[in-house]
């Protein structure tokens, strides 16, 4: 593999982006096409809501990995982390000998070199953070730029191109690209970060929970002294990591001893409200529309961070009280016959859990039916089947889809969609398999009743099952 063109050139107009469908690559393509470059794209799995976004902003995407997406001999080439060196577009970039770089290069060069970086790192919570986060810096008059895994609705955009000198990141753990391996957040300087959580994931890449620790200690150990990390309290991984942390760490929680503690919180459909102690002492009071202790200290975090950076309580608040939610992110698509119908990213166990106990006390008189698709590298294979039953702890009723790619997982790491219903059964619950997505909506369409809700669980299109489900209703 020859990386003599791993480089970005000084003159460049036209950039491919191999993989343009992920949420990372989708932003980065609209803001390089409003920078004015000429943009074309590629992706082998092309959905919504990505495509349509993508779509809109006039980008030519092409369906499917083939070498006669290079014939137009582009200036750069930017490589999804999902491509690999097999990849017919990868092959005949090395036989043109073209330019090509990988996101977290583009990244730097084009948009974050001048700026001061804000950077969401962890398991869990980072689109959430960096959405509300942005939102902050928006409405405190920072103009901020920022690339987020999630399409914030209050921009319709999952980026944005501020004039300010300030850009927030959702930097993951995932590898770079096939020709850097290293994780993505390496690659970002930042002047302040959060660290939210470090749990077992990616199990493509990684071999256990002490090669993910490798992973975030590397993180750890390069940020610069003069930054500030705020860090979790309530994460052992984090604790046992950030004992020789070069920088200024900062904890926040629930934990009395951290210098940004949640207090007091209250249920007052459609708000949550929420108190902060700063240092032990009364900081403000909050409100929001977002559900579950989990995304109340997730915004804990975005709120040591604005004050950090000077903006006022009445600022947060003001941003806070305002701020629409994020597509995905228990995202009501729609009510049909007093069904709702939800939306979420949800996939990891815990996410899974956190999620399904923070929808329960907003619909209290109707059953909360979970609907589970197991997408992920991670959830196809059996390393959460014995973890996964008591994420469902808050649901009335819990329907499994059969994952739709288990070929590409070797028959022994297999997770079983069976097994976990079984075991839900032994707990009680009310549980059902499904060898496709057909058969979930007709179920739910004879089974769903006025005032439940169907929370959809996936981190991919799920056949777009809202929408059809909808319909049906």
């Amino acid at each position: 593999m020859n990386l003599e063109k791993n480089r970005i050139p000084d003159t460049v107009k036209h950039i491919h982006l191999i993989a343009v469908c992920g949420s990372a690559m989708g932003a980065m393509a609209c803001m390089l096409k409003d920078m004015g470059f000429k943009i074309t794209g590629s992706d082998h799995a092309v959905y919504p809501p990505m495509s349509d976004f993508l779509l809109s902003k006039g980008i030519e995407i092409a369906d499917g990995f083939h070498k006669k997406n290079m014939a137009h001999d582009p200036d750069l080439v930017i490589v999804g982390n999902a491509v690999t060196k097999e990849n017919p577009e990868a092959k005949e970039m090395f036989r043109k000998g073209l330019h090509f770089c990988s996101m977290p290069q583009a990244v730097n060069h084009f948009f974050a070199k001048d700026k001061k970086t804000f950077l969401l790192t962890g398991t869990h919570g980072k689109t959430t953070i960096s959405s509300v986060l942005a939102w902050i810096f928006h409405k405190a008059g920072l103009d901020p730029s920022f690339m987020i895994g999630g399409i914030l609705k209050d921009f319709n955009s999952n980026y944005r191109l501020g004039k300010g000198d300030v850009i927030v990141i959702e930097g993951d753990e995932y590898d770079t690209a096939f020709f850097d391996k290293g994780p993505k957040f390496l690659h970002y300087p930042p002047e302040m970060a959060v660290l939210t959580s470090i749990e077992f994931d990616h199990a493509d890449i990684f071999r256990d929970l002490d090669h993910v620790k490798d992973a975030f200690h590397a993180f750890i150990s390069g940020i610069s002294r003069d930054s500030t990390l705020f860090a979790y309290d309530n994460d052992e991984n984090i604790s046992e990591l950030i004992c020789d942390a070069p920088c200024r760490v900062a904890r926040y929680g629930r934990n009395p001893n951290s210098p940004w503690q949640l207090d007091q919180v209250a249920v007052r459909p459609p708000w949550m409200t929420f108190s902060v102690l700063k240092s032990g002492k009364p900081f403000a009071e909050f409100r929001t529309r977002m559900v579950g202790e989990h995304n109340l200290l997730n915004i804990l975090s975005a709120i040591a961070i604005a004050d950090g950076v000077g903006i006022s309580t009445g600022a947060i608040a003001g941003a806070l009280e305002t701020f629409q939610g994020i597509r995905r992110r228990q995202d009501v698509r729609g009510q049909k016959r007093g069904i709702t119908v939800m939306d979420d990213f949800a996939h990891h166990p815990t996410a899974v859990r956190e999620t399904v106990r923070a929808v329960k006390p907003f619909y209290p008189d109707g059953c909360l039916i979970a609907v589970f698709e197991p997408r992920t590298n991670s959830s196809m294979r059996k390393v959460f089947q014995e973890v996964y039953p008591h994420s469902f702890d808050a649901a009335d009723m819990v329907c499994i889809r059969k994952p739709s790619r288990l070929d590409k997982v070797p028959e022994a790491e297999r997770f079983s969609s069976e097994k976990l219903v079984a075991d839900l059964e032994k707990l009680g619950k009310d549980a059902h398999h499904f060898p496709d997505t057909e058969s979930v909506m007709e179920f739910l369409v004879e089974t769903a009743s006025p005032g439940d809700v169907v929370l959809i669980m996936s981190n991919g299109g799920f056949d777009n099952i809202h929408e059809r489900l909808l319909e049906k209703l």
